[in-house]
């Protein structure tokens, strides 16, 4: 059976997978992989992230809050959300990040750096 997306039913972990195949396929198809430079992806992957920022410029926090509900900004978060992650995926994909163990190995390290009992540590921000 296949998603709404065509991607083949998997567990997440593997379906993130064949949604990082389906990406390099796609843009090997069109001739794009030359295009695609870690550098070309970052500068996309940022672009697109300022456009879902855009959606949320001016909003109140209780109306970002609620962005959700309405079904023409709902499309247009999941849109770029959408524009976001295939930027990103793409990105790890060319330099060999497997971006689960990249997370899952982040959230390791800020645990360990953040506890949430014991001494207190050092005021950083989680972008050290």
């Amino acid at each position: 059976m296949n998603d709404r997306d065509g991607t083949p039913a998997a567990p997440r972990g593997e379906r993130l997978g064949l949604l990082q195949r389906r990406l390099a396929d796609f843009a090997a198809a069109r001739g794009w992989e030359p295009y695609h430079t870690p550098k070309n992806l970052a500068v996309a992957l940022s672009v697109e992230a300022a456009e879902l920022v855009e959606i949320f410029q001016w909003l109140t926090p209780e109306q970002s809050a609620k962005v959700m509900e309405k079904p023409e900004t709902a499309h247009r978060v999941a849109d770029e959300v959408a524009d976001v992650l295939a930027y990103l995926l793409q990105f790890c994909e060319v330099l060999g990040v497997d971006v689960l163990d990249a997370l899952a190995a982040k959230i390791e390290r800020n645990e360990l750096r953040f506890p949430v009992a014991g001494e207190p540590t050092p005021n950083r921000h989680s972008s050290e």
